[in-house]
């Protein structure tokens, strides 16, 4: 059985795809790489942004829910996003644009032994970005060179992935003997694990905090999936992880990848997801992200379901 090779996406939620769309295209210039719906609910847009082909560790995706209302902040929950970046001279760059952009920002640190530097989307997601200062990221993360960053200070990938819940020994438990995560830091209420060692592209940090659950909302986060490398393997964490105690939902084909999902016991919800087939498998790389893609068992209700999806661009 392989260890976990990294971050596979992240998904949050979005009251607004369009104002979404402005963000992450404009402000951070990736790229739009699967404009869909929510396999479980196909009233709503899901939207995924990336590298060129939105490889595995690069996907950022968003539920779009207009009735949403605000997340009120809390434990048990994912609470910040890392994104790398190649350089310190990157990190300046970002901050000197979201100065110009009127983007939520903080003032050059550190986090989690990285030189970092904090902001907010519009809706109050936290990020950070990281400095990735020359190391290696995965073989299959492409640049897209349609991007309106300049090439030495684009976003690379996602690094270190922020939880934060009441059990930091618990999450910490699942992620050492169920998955093989290795312990790269500790200090009080704080914990960082690496499903590959000395590398930030599959990094969580978990931090220890009593009190309120977080209640989610707008710019929050709904799920963190991590890679596995086919349906092979997936069937194999199926069992490994109902094996360890928990109560997994059935493996489910979502065209672009299989998966499965569970919850931790803080109560964090888990994806595991597949490498393949990936975006490509009904686009071509060039008109990625630029037409409603639906998978071959929605494309009956294409009419139906355009109806009720607002315009994004």
């Amino acid at each position: 059985m392989n260890k976990i090779a990294g971050h596979h996406h992240i998904s949050m939620i979005t009251k607004n795809g369009q104002q979404n769309n402005q963000f992450y295209q404009k402000v951070l210039g990736l790229r739009r790489v699967k404009k869909t719906v929510n396999q479980d609910d196909p009233s709503m847009y899901h939207l995924f942004y990336g590298d060129l082909t939105g490889s595995a560790g690069t996907e950022l995706s968003f539920f779009e829910i207009p009735m949403v209302g605000r997340t009120k902040r809390g434990t048990n929950a994912i609470t910040r996003i890392g994104l790398l970046v190649p350089s310190y001279e990157s990190l300046q760059y970002w901050k000197r644009r979201f100065e110009l952009l009127d983007v939520q920002h903080g003032e050059l640190t550190m986090y989690a032994g990285r030189e970092a530097l904090h902001f907010e989307d519009y809706e109050g997601l936290r990020l950070v970005l990281l400095n990735n200062n020359g190391e290696e990221v995965p073989a299959n993360w492409q640049p897209w060179d349609d991007s309106m960053i300049i090439a030495e200070h684009r976003i690379l990938g996602m690094g270190a992935v922020e939880i934060t819940v009441q059990s930091l020994d618990s999450l910490a438990n699942t992620l050492e003997k169920l998955f093989g995560y290795e312990l790269a830091s500790h200090k009080a209420n704080e914990a960082v694990y690496q499903s590959v060692q000395g590398q930030s592209f599959g990094e969580i940090v978990i931090v220890e905090q009593n009190g309120q659950k977080e209640k989610p909302g707008k710019g929050s986060v709904h799920h963190i999936a991590i890679r596995v490398k086919d349906g092979e393997e997936l069937r194999e964490w199926h069992r490994r992880i109902q094996d360890f105690g928990f109560e997994v939902m059935k493996i489910t084909d979502r065209y672009y990848f299989e998966s499965l999902y569970f919850r931790e016991e803080n109560g964090i919800l888990f994806e595991l997801a597949t490498d393949g087939p990936g975006f490509t498998i009904d686009s071509t790389i060039e008109s990625l992200g630029k037409e409603l893609d639906l998978p071959p068992f929605l494309e009956d209700r294409r009419l139906e379901i355009e109806a009720k999806l607002e315009p994004i661009e």
